[in-house]
């Protein structure tokens, strides 16, 4: 049953999953808390025109896309601050300006290259071993600098206008956050794809929340489901022959409708109605 974890590229997809399976959950309760999912979805399409831009140009496509998502994730963050444009509006035109470079870059290809449409929808199989090393080194990036900036983290999640006034820089601590949002989408793009890595940053955080009040608590569940949901969905994906990076969100949101039917705050809300 489980002979499959002889084979090297199941071991580094393991590996690879389970890294970000820890990373999208515990940047995905910042998101899921102060309702930046929309936010999660627009830097994650935005990486589609770096990775676009990186095969045009021929330079490492996952170098552009961080330039790209952090870009992105900066103008936002300024745009909706600045100005008095809302955030969610801010977000759209990001989200489709890149999406229209993406495509433009493509009509500038000479012919069809397949690797690009694997960051489309995510190869977690095809993972080599600097894929490995480059997702490592960033995840481990990400996780410290979260550790060192937790508290401060904490504190503009609940309460910004007050961590102002204590003196937390919130808008630089803001832009932090958005700066960890697109470097753990630029890490899970070659795992689960453009189109749903926004989808596996919301959802566990979003499971975690229906179970817990407890901050700690909702982030451990969250990493919880976040590495059931990878590496689970890896063995059923390779098992059922379908593709990886869908099966492994569909797994994500089946675990999030049954959080939801055994949630306390459902309980709750029944009882006061």
């Amino acid at each position: 049953m489980f002979d499959i974890l002889t084979y090297t590229f199941m071991q580094r997809a393991l590996v690879a999953g389970t890294i970000i399976g820890v990373l999208c959950a515990i940047v995905g309760v910042y998101v899921v808390l102060k309702g930046l999912s929309f936010m999660g979805a627009g830097i994650s399409h935005a990486s589609f025109g770096g990775v676009a831009l990186g095969f045009l140009i021929g330079v490492n496509p996952i170098l552009t896309a961080v330039i790209f998502c952090l870009l992105t994730g900066w103008g936002i963050g300024l745009v909706s601050r600045k100005s008095n444009i809302k955030e969610d509006t801010a977000i759209g035109i990001f989200f489709a300006s890149t999406m229209a470079l993406g495509i433009l870059f493509i009509g500038l290809f000479k012919g069809y290259n397949v690797d690009l449409f694997g960051y489309l929808f995510g190869s977690i199989l095809a993972v080599t071993e600097q894929d490995l090393w480059i997702t490592l080194l960033m995840g481990m990036g990400v996780a410290i600098v979260i550790g060192l900036f937790f508290k401060e983290l904490l504190f503009i999640t609940f309460d910004p206008e007050m961590a102002e006034v204590s003196g937390v820089p919130a808008e630089k601590l803001y832009l932090l956050l958005i700066t960890l949002i697109a470097l753990v989408v630029v890490i899970s793009i070659k795992i689960v794809g453009i189109i749903l890595v926004s989808a596996l940053i919301v959802t566990p955080a979003a499971s975690a929340y229906q179970l817990s009040e407890n901050f700690r608590k909702m982030m451990m569940l969250a990493v919880c489901f976040g590495v059931l949901s990878t590496v689970g969905g890896l063995f059923l994906s390779y098992w059922i022959n379908t593709a990886s990076g869908a099966t492994i969100v569909l797994l994500a949101t089946l675990i999030f409708f049954l959080s939801a039917i055994f949630s306390p705050r459902r309980r709750k809300f029944k009882l006061h109605n």
